[in-house]
């Protein structure tokens, strides 16, 4: 059984957009499954109700917790520091 610190497990940060051009940054260990998830209506609570969602940006980190760490701050971006991530 894997923890969730082994280097095997892919960890992702993402950002969705949702239908009403807001953004949503999560967590995840399963990129197409967890998109998938928020466009069924069983994601998050912020996304349920502006589906559909479509991935825009995302980051691999090896440990957990750096992908938390870095889900932390993109958290704390603007819409416009946002933006010019996703743009690259």
């Amino acid at each position: 059984m894997k923890s969730n610190e082994d280097s095997r497990t892919i960890n992702y940060v993402y950002i969705i957009e949702c239908s009403d051009g807001t953004f949503y940054t999560g967590y995840t260990n399963n990129l197409d499954k967890r998109i998938n998830t928020h466009n069924k209506g069983k994601g998050a609570k912020y996304t349920r109700c502006r589906l559909p969602v479509k991935l825009r940006y995302y980051e691999e980190y090896d440990l957990k917790s750096e992908a938390l760490k870095r889900e932390y701050k993109i958290k704390q971006m603007t819409r416009k520091e946002k933006i010019q991530l996703i743009e690259g």
